[in-house]
């Protein structure tokens, strides 16, 4: 005798079949919450690095800390290390009445000799601006040229022993084809309204007078960038033969020679003199939407613009 089927198996197959879309349904919905959430994320994300709310100084600003401002890589009006950027990130450490002292970390060989004067200009109001608020230099790696120029306004120099400091000189460099041009049959054609309007063109042959005349500009600006230093170094400093020589000189002998005073870093500083160990960072970061704009065409344009108007730099 056969057993009958279960009369209600088709109820029971329709309800697993509509249970089992529900569970589907449900697991669709918390993965479309998940995705909306990180979606969210991404939104903010975006926004937060390209419209840069980042303000210098947040964060500890209303206890008591160290102030630390970085300069690092080549100083120039196209870089990180500009003087607008550097010069608002100091006074920011300077007016917050809960910085015990500010300290300006360097790392750059140099650069500009324009932005690097202004840094030293704006560093001597801020300190006659907050006469009891101390004002310390740190040198990492290397601290040369157009680097030192703005060192030298600090009440302090401190390196490592193995620090690259000085390189107290100037140049202006640039290159020469027409040996190159002879030899492939090419030749320069250039109007000018002015005698010296083409001074130095790389593909000129090289006028003698034009190079004594810019010989003695560089001379100038290297006298400029001597008296800064002896004003801002004053008797620390020794009697060296090619002390402005345009030597660089490691941390240890920088510290024999009144280039610099000690040794130290940042945390020390904070932690010892200042007595402050909190440190808190006011520099300037370079937002998301500048990144991209020289990443495709700011750095390309002053690059053209520096190899057609040469330029001397404090390196």
């Amino acid at each position: 005798m056969e057993n009958n089927p279960n009369p209600n198996w088709e109820r029971q197959a329709l309800e697993h079949l509509l249970l089992e879309n529900l569970k589907e349904t449900r697991k669709a919905r918390r993965w479309r919450a998940v995705l909306r959430v990180l979606t969210l994320v991404v939104i903010v994300g975006v926004i937060l690095a390209v419209f840069d709310f980042h303000l210098p100084g947040r964060g500890m600003a209303g206890e008591k800390h160290t102030a630390m401002v970085t300069l690092e890589g080549e100083i120039s009006s196209s870089s990180m290390a500009n003087a607008l950027d550097i010069n608002s990130s100091l006074l920011s450490a300077f007016e917050n009445e809960h910085s015990a002292g500010v300290v300006l970390r360097i790392n750059s060989p140099g650069g500009s000799p324009v932005q690097a004067g202004m840094i030293n200009d704006e560093i001597h109001r801020l300190r006659k601006l907050y006469p009891n608020k101390p004002f310390y230099v740190v040198v990492e790696d290397i601290c040369a040229s157009g680097g030192y120029y703005v060192a030298v306004a600090g009440d302090q120099i401190l390196v490592d022993k193995a620090s690259l400091v000085g390189s107290i000189g100037v140049i202006m460099e640039g290159f020469g084809f027409t040996g190159l041009m002879d030899k492939l049959g090419v030749t320069r054609r250039m109007i000018t309204s002015g005698s010296n309007k083409g001074m130095l063109d790389p593909f000129s042959k090289e006028d003698p007078k034009q190079v004594e005349m810019v010989k003695t500009m560089i001379d100038e600006i290297h006298q400029q960038f001597i008296a800064v230093v002896k004003e801002g170094r004053g008797a620390r400093l020794k009697d060296v033969p090619d002390l402005f020589s345009g030597r660089i000189w490691n941390g240890e002998q920088a510290v024999k020679i009144g280039l610099a005073d000690g040794y130290g870093t940042v945390e020390s500083v904070a932690r010892d003199i200042f007595k402050a160990p909190d440190i808190l960072d006011y520099t300037m970061k370079e937002n998301f939407a500048e990144r991209v704009a020289k990443r495709f065409g700011a750095e390309a344009g002053a690059a053209a613009g520096k190899a057609l108007v040469k330029t001397p730099d404090l390196k």
